[in-house]
């Protein structure tokens, strides 16, 4: 099989598998463990944010920023698209206790004037606008980058009306290898910022919240709230550890597969996507003109090998990773040149 469904279902290394091995078993919800420690630190380090939490899950790590950041009854103003209103189960309101108002976007750019006109302060109708959204790579953006300038502009929209601004950043690495810069730069436009070691970094499970030394231990409370304490958590540290010091540089080979899966379907059809809108290792391809919709191809296409999951009624996304060479691409453009041919 050619999978093709997530990054997420990346196998850790060989160096990840002897890390673990070789990992501290200290208490992480008690004394802490060395080797958590360490992840934390590194994290920081790179996210330019003075300390860090790991936490299970990128979906936990925004449900806790959330937690920390705003109080009940407060509203969340996000893109339309973003992946916690469309993917983290409601957790925004069932659990954080939230409002939140989507805002019109352009491949994951809130629009500005929108925002502005969104935001509102605290009064005896309103208890007013608590956190201001933003994610980068976009998922349902096809994975867009959101442009440096837009993301200072949202910063400091939100500053000047005293709104602190969380970046779900799950695939921050990617974004930061499509810009050319480092992670912090992306970031410093956050008051706090999560990542996932769980997915083109191929660490087995782990995602990491950082943001000031005040905030992260506000959030360690909300993280045993939810029930995100692990106790002996060094081995998956450890292969977060490594995950960082030596996956990070080989995503753009992630982002080169995915180009060259876009020019395939491309040629097949020109209207199923379009590949200079491929900015990372995210491929939506629209399969309207077929008639049928994205579960339907997602069928036929693991029958012939392929899998790839549907992300709308005539969306599928392709998400390539470690795991996808380019021969696995051109492979997959060719099953899905067969079945086109046959409609």
């Amino acid at each position: 099989m050619i999978d093709l469904r997530s990054d997420t279902v990346t196998r850790p290394t060989e160096a990840m598998l002897e890390s673990m091995r070789e990992a501290t078993f200290g208490d992480d919800s008690r004394d802490g463990d060395e080797t958590v420690k360490k992840l934390e630190a590194m994290a920081a380090e790179r996210t330019g944010k003075q300390a860090g939490a790991f936490m299970p899950s990128g979906t936990m790590a925004n449900l806790v920023a959330m937690l920390t950041h705003a109080q009940r009854g407060g509203e969340v103003l996000l893109e339309d698209g973003s992946h916690t209103l469309n993917s983290e189960l409601g957790g925004i309101g069932g659990i954080a206790g939230l409002f939140y108002r989507g805002i019109p976007g352009r491949r994951g750019a809130m629009n500005l004037d929108a925002l502005r006109e969104a935001i509102r302060p605290v009064t005896r109708y309103h208890m007013g606008t608590t956190l201001v959204w933003m994610e980068n790579t976009h998922n349902r953006a096809g994975g867009a980058v959101l442009p440096l300038m837009h993301m200072r502009k949202v910063y400091g929209l939100a500053h000047d009306n005293g709104v602190p601004v969380h970046l779900d950043g799950a695939r921050i690495f990617n974004a930061a290898i499509s810009l050319g810069v480092p992670p912090s730069e992306i970031a410093q436009y956050s008051d706090s910022v999560c990542f996932c070691v769980s997915k083109g970094l191929s660490a087995p499970v782990g995602s990491i919240l950082c943001g000031s030394r005040e905030f992260i231990e506000r959030a360690r409370a909300y993280r045993r709230m939810v029930g995100g304490n692990l106790r002996q958590a060094g081995p998956l540290a450890a292969a977060g550890i490594v995950a960082l010091e030596t996956m990070v540089d080989r995503l753009v080979e992630d982002h080169q597969t995915a180009k060259r899966l876009a020019e395939g379907l491309n040629r097949v059809e020109p209207s199923l996507c379009e590949p200079k809108e491929v900015e990372t290792n995210l491929v939506r391809v629209d399969v309207r003109k077929s008639g049928r919709r994205a579960a339907q191809w997602s069928v036929e296409l693991k029958t012939n090998g392929v899998l790839v999951a549907a992300a709308d009624i005539y969306v599928l996304r392709f998400v390539t990773h470690r795991h996808i060479s380019a021969p696995d691409v051109d492979a997959a453009v060719s099953v899905f040149g067969e079945l086109w041919k046959k409609l």
